[in-house]
């Protein structure tokens, strides 16, 4: 009782904190304000100027007829900075505010400029990309479109540093494969971070793949400014901007999987279909816009026992109070119908399950609800308090049946402030409470509290430091809380135009889920059992990387890393009861370097793209290595865009991986499951687009493992055959 009074009061002081701001933002003074029009040499308006008054955390960008308006200004004198992708970019200084309302207006002028990538998932704030003192990486959405990628996680087994094993992420070799209990690495969708409240695991396919913008990747520990989940790093999926008029999309494809490499694995006599179709439309009336859409997707699989049916929902939903202040809902939702295959039968049968599990099923429905509201306090201060709500709800058919509805409530206070104009200072409180009723995992709570300080220097000389700091505190059900203070240090400096240093120095913590510390159950021959021993894992984490542009469009990056993880927490098998149980057993150390380039051979036409990462991922208490960590990955693309034609080819190689579960093996519940080997998969794409002649249309033909190459990334459980695929994406203005 006196935890749920705790709760209770918590949660007030957080709600009327929230209104108290929201009523101070919304009766603010307007103040003074500067409007204007922005045209380019023919005196045509110019959309999406950037605007900003330097120094604060005002702005605006231009709308269809160029027009832009920064509202609640004070007196005094102002630098306005005017930029967009194309032109030459604009700085006014010494503008004096002394009337109510002042108009500039501003000629852009042409120029071929390639743009500055810009994130905010590094620091909780926009920043450039080339200024950040950890390794990233960026997705650009209009991917997932032209490979018709309907799951994120396809998308991010082409970036370099990161492998997947079945479902689970692993950046840096940070994870294994834990049967899709708990994660290290933490996604979010515009911010919010997005992981079930009983397992803690990531469901990429409930993210919608026709919206992501971009995706950005953080490379190593994050729990400085994220928490538990980020220790191996942080994916955030940011969202499409909402149209200032109505257009609708229609996205579809349709495919095929090949017929199998050998016979004896045909054991369906025909090429199996999948498909996909989507609906979209955008649209602002007056303050309020939104970005609407419905997916369905279907596969018949290429693997028995291995059908689904998924429906993914998406809303968002701005509302505008003034040109500073906004709310935006954002909802999300998966319902899922599917077989289960978790391991072949055999390596004779590698496409059929083992007979006793032929007809299990699992059912899942998912709905992630958010709200953000943004705003200013005056030209220093930008604050956002976000809150967000996820239900988890599945069943499964095995025996015995399996079952647990999450409710998963987030909260969230976020304040930046612009201290000088080279100092930003970005502070924070969350807090979580999870509720389980569940046949697996009993019917345990959990809560954690968090708080944080981000500090960005950027000195007169080229050089940009980071120190950050939090602080967390977990408790799970009746078991004693920990807590854990995650600091952080980095370091960016510009040596020339062309070479950029950085490095970082940071702890990480991941506390663990409530499945990892109370799961009772059997699956598919495999019984696991709780821990409620369990306790958190923690790790130092350390990185040097150069940036060097060789030439205009030749672009190479290398990067050196170091992790040490203390008592880190992996599926382990009790040998007096042969059951699975999660465990504090490895003292782990993780090292390697990573080399990426990226070179293009006629700019904006002929691309070349190149990363390999060596890993060096051991267990030093045994020597031996970490599992499902492969030693050496290399990928590369070329692409060539010309004509309106746009033409790929993907090549992705690991080595083979040293350690597996082996002894699902040794107990003969995977038969054949030690054979794996190195893995070289191509994929070829082509797409044109009709834009030329009028028609708003994209078509995309993709086939994926072009030769045929049978591999696994999980023990007894082969990864896709060759597929075609045909899709096409449609605007409707």
């Amino acid at each position: 009782m006196g935890e749920l009074r705790i709760k209770y009061y918590l949660l007030r002081f957080v709600y009327g904190f929230t209104l108290i701001l929201i009523y101070t933002s919304q009766n603010h003074p307007q103040s003074y304000s500067i409007t204007g029009k922005i045209t380019d040499t023919l005196n045509k308006p110019i959309q999406y100027v950037n605007v900003a008054v330097i120094g604060t955390t005002l702005g605006d960008a231009s709308d269809e007829n160029g027009f832009y308006e920064i509202s609640n200004l004070s007196p005094g004198a102002y630098e306005i900075k005017f930029s967009a992708i194309g032109y030459i970019a604009y700085n006014l200084k010494n503008i004096a505010i002394k009337d109510r309302s002042l108009q500039i207006n501003v000629t852009l002028k042409e120029e071929i400029l390639e743009s500055e990538a810009v994130v905010v998932t590094s620091g909780k704030y926009e920043q450039k990309k080339s200024e950040l003192p950890v390794s990233s990486e960026l997705i650009d959405g209009d991917n997932f479109l032209e490979r018709n990628f309907s799951d994120m996680e396809d998308a991010l087994r082409y970036v370099p540093g990161i492998n997947m094993v079945d479902d689970q992420i692993s950046i840096r070799g940070s994870s294994g494969y834990s049967r899709g209990t708990g994660s290290r690495v933490l996604l979010a969708l515009d911010g919010l971070p997005f992981y079930t409240g009983d397992t803690g695991e990531t469901i990429w396919e409930a993210i919608p793949t026709t919206e992501i913008k971009r995706v950005e990747i953080i490379k190593g520990a994050a729990s400085s400014i994220y928490g538990s989940s980020a220790i191996g790093g942080v994916i955030n999926a940011i969202s499409r901007d909402i149209s200032s008029r109505p257009t609708t999309t229609i996205n579809g494809f349709a495919g095929i999987y090949d017929t199998p490499f050998y016979q004896e694995w045909d054991w369906s006599g025909e090429m199996r279909p999948f498909n996909g179709l989507t609906l979209a439309h955008t649209n602002t009336l007056g303050k309020f816009g939104f970005n609407i859409s419905l997916s369905r997707l279907e596969s018949s699989s290429y693997k028995l026992n291995d059908y689904s049916k998924k429906f993914v929902g998406y809303l968002k939903a701005l509302y505008s109070f003034t040109p500073t202040s906004s709310l935006t809902l954002i909802a999300n939702t998966l319902n899922k119908q599917a077989d289960s295959f978790i391991y072949w039968k055999d390596s004779r049968n590698a496409l059929v399950p083992p007979n006793n599990t032929l007809g299990e099923k699992v059912e899942t429905n998912r709905y992630l609800f958010g709200l953000v509201y943004r705003s200013v306090i005056g030209t220093k201060i930008f604050y956002n308090i976000n809150t967000s709500y996820y239900l988890n709800d599945w069943e499964d058919n095995y025996t015995p049946m399996n079952e647990s509805t999450s409710n998963l409530i987030r909260g969230e206070i976020q304040f930046n402030f612009s201290i000088t104009n080279n100092m930003i200072l970005v502070t924070g409180i969350e807090s979580y409470a999870s509720k389980v009723k569940s046949t697996i995992f009993g019917n345990p709570d959990s809560y954690t509290y968090g708080a944080y300080a981000l500090l960005d220097i950027d000195f007169d000389f080229p050089l940009i430091l980071s120190v950050g700091m939090r602080y967390d505190y977990t408790k799970l059900d009746s078991l004693a809380g920990s807590s854990a203070l995650s600091p952080k240090f980095g370091l960016n400096y510009k040596l020339t135009n062309k070479l950029i240093l950085r490095s970082s120095l940071g702890t990480g913590f991941r506390a663990p889920t409530l499945a990892e510390t109370f799961t009772t159950t059997s699956a598919s021959g495999i019984r696991i059992k709780p821990n409620p021993n369990l306790q958190p894992e923690t790790n130092l984490t350390f990185e040097i990387g150069v940036n060097y542009q060789v030439i205009r469009q030749w672009n190479i990056d290398i990067a050196g890393f170091q992790n040490e993880y203390y008592d880190m927490i992996e599926p382990s098998f009790d040998p007096t009861d042969n059951q699975v149980r999660f465990d504090n057993v490895v003292r782990a150390r993780i090292q390697g370097f990573e080399i990426s380039a990226v070179v293009q051979f006629v700019p904006n036409e002929m691309f070349l793209t190149l990363g390999y990462t060596y890993l060096w991922a051991r267990d030093i208490e045994n020597n031996i290595a970490l599992k499902y960590r492969p030693r050496n990955t290399v990928y590369a693309g070329f692409e060539i865009m010309k004509w309106n034609f746009d033409l790929g080819i993907d090549f992705r190689y690991w080595s083979r991986i040293e350690e597996i579960d082996d002894e699902l093996v040794d107990l003969g519940i995977i038969r054949d499951g030690e054979l794996r080997t190195s893995v070289f998969a191509f994929d070829f794409r082509a797409s044109y687009n009709f834009r030329e002649i009028g028609l708003p249309v994209d078509i995309y033909l993709n086939i994926k493992n072009l030769t045929n190459y049978n591999f696994i990334e999980l023990i007894g459980n082969l990864r896709p055959i060759r597929n075609y695929s045909l899709g096409f994406n449609w605007v409707i203005e």
